[in-house]
């Protein structure tokens, strides 16, 4: 019985045809005949640049295919690749792929090559990581494509360079990475693989009149090739059918009863192991992986359901590889051996595995047995893209009758936004009796971590002795025993920048805010006043709240072997740290060593105040400190962070869990208050916090073995109060001792466990005013405050009948020219709203930051 060929339904609607080199015809009909019938189907996609998409059946992207049958037609173009250019000269190569589609078959090209390390472009940047390259793709929805190896000299080699591609139409793609890169680091030769090559005649004879310009060789390896035929009204046809169709082929959503229970896999990732090409992947690195492939595949099948017969492995839009791989072990070890590209994939078990992957590429669905791409689940982005949250896609997978998925992500994309109702998780739950999530830690190269090596590196030089922790008063207005700050001392740099200047350069991503610095707000003699009322007034309040997150410390960690050692986050967690040490000693009689280390959103915690932390204390010991919670997203950084440092090789042990002053985010277990009230600490900047700016993470200024930076303002010292602060609510601790032990003994048997209820209001707070980036709603007093201090500010929002608490808040605004908007049932004090399209108009009436009163 004839099988319906996936590209009949549009290449009957849109007149579209593939013709084989040959000269055949496969337009329609059944299945059956040309190489290109059995690698291609044909959809549709709302693009103005162009109406078709070619779907290829063993890419692993849009269709679900045998995860052999995928890596072997990568690795076979890779041999051949290898047989062109000889074993020592394919040695010397380098394999670049194209992000997102063609991650995987890039890294399954090396494979074939067997001893070229690989890059694959990405359209994530990475903070911290310099862009050592860049090109654009003409045709695609999303174009720009950044080169970010760890060691730019993995492009400066002399050896061929192998470009890989899903597929080649016109070779733009191609020329424009060839004539990007051949500038910077000319080459002598460069081979170009694909699945299949659809270039028409003049597009062929273009890149060879290119190779002639440049004088280098250029070759071109496919599994098949043929070019694609289009009316001239195409483009038209085209969106009018996917207008026509769009709402009869509604995205299968989730219902909201009956998912299937989500799983949490611990692959074992080998440590060390980079999660894919994005930052460079070498031979060295394939043999570990492959060495710990069969364990990992072990621990994935001892999680799956007894009953599944059908298995599917999807992987995360440029997370190609990692998942992929997976999936051929999983797939020997269910099926007791390598499913060849003819067969089943099936073993003894009657286990079958596929392999597909979430893209971010909008396309038609259409329920028809002639067309590719069958069913469609959309749910957000969850890995917070530079570009901007939006819809991201899992094909052919609801429908699919799959018994169980196996969810691959890294790191970076394990968010709440996964987790949430409407994330990919909950779809594919909906659509499969069971759900295995395994992350995969995501490698980012820092200046503050000791980089994998390069393939061209020496294997032998060790990270250089890290300082002893600055204190006092050579660094920070504090006590030198009231912390050592795990810093170095930048205040010899010119690094602020004015509030315009730097939103403007942080939301259009040219800039990563720990890069500079704000210039320091100098309070005014009226906000000075505030500061002083509003201490007088909340000094009990705070002593409570230390006193009983120091106490829930001490009990939590009452069968621990050694005295609890502080680690403020800086800054704003070290005033807390010291205030705790404080307690500690004037309650207990301990005396607790407390240090302050720099984290930064996106980037992670400091490697290498770890790094000196793990070689003086017990990590166990180690209990991280922060000044409060707004929706949470520092305390997931951190998490994240230490299984970064962990797989990378780091000591094993930190906790990641943070003890807070307050948590109205509900985002911790260890905390004073619950409460979201106005801590005087957050009403200042370094006055407040030591006289030390925030932390600065910047690759010219620190170097590997470095700790991050930060400045010490000591020409600020007559406007200094941080030791006023601390004596202030220090001075309250005896008489809010019976309190503080009431409150423990209440904390310690109540069910601490966060709800995220922070969280959930920022996305609620988000969509309503129409901002649809949670990164720029910054909730509760503290956050709220810092807005109006560092960011620029649309409105402030603060709840019906707030009284003295937001004080500074409304002049603050007042200052600024900010409207505050009263908000009844507001989840928090107040949210500050960063301006969600920042121009230089947005600062107020007179465009500049705040001004003196």
């Amino acid at each position: 019985m004839d099988v319906v060929w996936s590209g009949t339904w549009v290449a009957e609607r849109l007149g579209v045809e593939l013709v084989e080199s040959g000269g055949a015809d496969v337009s329609g009909g059944s299945a059956g005949a040309g190489p290109l019938r059995e690698l291609l189907g044909l959809a549709l996609r709302r693009n103005p640049k162009r109406a078709h998409l070619l779907v290829s059946n063993v890419l692993g992207k849009h269709v679900p295919q045998h995860p052999s049958v995928i890596w072997r037609s990568g690795y076979d173009l890779g041999v051949r690749v290898r047989e062109l250019l000889g074993p020592d000269e394919a040695a010397r190569a380098l394999v670049l792929g194209y992000a997102e589609t063609a991650t995987g078959l890039g890294h399954s090209v090396a494979d074939g090559l067997a001893l070229a390390p690989y890059l694959h472009s990405t359209r994530r940047p990475v903070p911290g990581v310099e862009r050592a390259g860049g090109f654009e793709e003409s045709h695609s929805h999303a174009t720009s494509h950044l080169l970010l190896p760890e060691d730019p000299r993995l492009l400066a080699g002399d050896g061929a360079l192998v470009l890989v591609d899903d597929e080649f139409s016109t070779g733009n793609t191609v020329l424009n990475t060839i004539r990007g890169l051949h500038e910077t680091f000319p080459r002598e030769r460069y081979v170009i693989v694909a699945l299949v090559d659809m270039r028409a005649p003049e597009d062929r004879a273009r890149l060879d009149a290119f190779a002639r310009e440049i004088g280098a060789r250029v070759d071109l390896i496919a599994l098949a090739s043929g070019t694609v035929r289009l009316p001239a009204d195409v483009l038209d046809k085209g969106q009018e059918l996917v207008a026509r169709y769009e709402t009869a082929a509604a995205p299968v959503s989730a219902p909201g009863a009956g998912r299937a229970p989500v799983t949490r896999v611990d692959l074992g990732w080998p440590a060390g192991v980079p999660d894919g090409g994005r930052h460079g992947f070498t031979a060295a690195h394939r043999a570990r992986l492959d060495a710990a492939l069969p364990e990992m595949a072990e621990r994935v099948a001892a999680a799956l359901p007894e009953e599944a017969r059908r298995v599917l492995v999807l992987g995360f839009e440029e997370l190609m590889y990692a998942p992929l791989a997976l999936g051929v072990a999983l797939e020997r070890r269910l099926g007791g051996g390598e499913a060849e590209a003819g067969g089943v994939g099936e073993g003894a078990a009657g286990v079958e595995v596929r392999y597909s992957t979430t893209t971010r590429s909008p396309v038609l669905a259409v329920d028809d047995p002639g067309y590719a791409i069958r069913t469609r689940l959309v749910f957000p982005a969850h890995d917070d893209p530079a570009d901007g949250p939006g819809p991201r896609y899992a094909y052919n997978v609801a429908g699919g009758g799959f018994d169980a998925v196996v969810a691959v992500v890294d790191s970076v994309a394990d968010t709440e936004a996964l987790h949430a109702p409407d994330g990919l998780l909950a779809e594919l739950s909906a659509h499969t009796g069971h759900v295995l999530l395994a992350v995969v830690p995501s490698y980012v190269p820092s200046p503050t971590a000791a980089p994998h090596p390069s393939p061209h590196a020496p294997q032998d030089q060790e990270p250089r002795m890290l300082p002893d922790p600055l204190r006092g008063p050579a660094f920070s207005s504090y006590a030198p025993e009231d912390v050592g700050w795990l810093l170095q001392d930048l205040s010899d740099v010119t690094l602020e920048a004015p509030t315009e200047e730097r939103e403007e350069a942080i939301q259009s991503g040219g800039a990563h805010y720990a890069e500079s610095l704000p210039v320091e707000y100098q309070p005014s003699p009226r906000y000075q006043e505030l500061f002083r009322a509003a201490l007088d007034t909340s000094a009990a309040r705070i002593a409570q709240a230390v006193g009983t997150v120091t106490e829930t410390v001490l009990a939590e960690r009452a069968g621990g072997t050694g005295r609890p050692v502080l680690v403020s986050l800086a800054r704003a967690g070290t005033p807390v740290g010291v205030l705790m040490r404080r307690w500690a000693e004037a309650r207990r009689g301990l005396d607790l060593p407390h240090y302050a280390v720099s984290i930064v959103r996106g980037r992670g915690i400091d490697a290498n105040a770890l790094r000196w932390l793990a070689a003086h204390h017990d990590p166990a010991d180690v209990v991280f400190v922060d000044g409060w919670t707004g929706k949470g997203a520092i305390t997931r950084e951190l998490a994240a962070a230490i299984e970064e440092f962990e797989a990378a090789g780091g000591a094993h042990g930190f906790d990641p869990a943070v003890a807070v002053l307050a948590d109205p985010g509900s985002c911790v277990r260890t905390y004073g208050t619950r409460e979201d009230f106005l801590i005087p600490s957050a009403c200042l900047n370094s006055t407040v916090s030591g006289l030390i700016s925030r932390t600065v993470l910047r690759a010219d200024l620190v170097g590997p073995d470095d700790f991050h930076g930060a400045k010490f303002y000591r020409d600020l010292a007559d406007t200094d109060v941080s030791g006023d602060f601390v004596d202030a609510i220090a001075a309250r601790f005896d008489e809010v001792a019976g309190a503080v032990d009431v409150q423990v003994k209440e904390l310690l048997a109540a069910d601490r466990e966060p709800t995220w209820e922070g969280w959930a209001a920022v996305e609620r707070i988000s969509e309503e005013y129409g901002i649809h980036d949670v990164n720029l709603v910054k909730p509760g007093v503290g956050e709220t405050t810092r807005v109006l201090l560092r960011r620029v500010p649309w409105k402030i929002l603060a709840r019906e009948g707030a009284g003295a608490d937001l004080d500074h808040v409304r002049l603050l605004a007042e200052q600024r020219g900010v409207p505050v908007e009263e908000v009844a049932e507001l989840p928090y004090t107040c949210v500050g709203l960063i301006h969600p399209k920042y121009t230089r108009g947005a600062t107020g009436a007179d465009g500049k930051a705040v001004a003196s009163a």
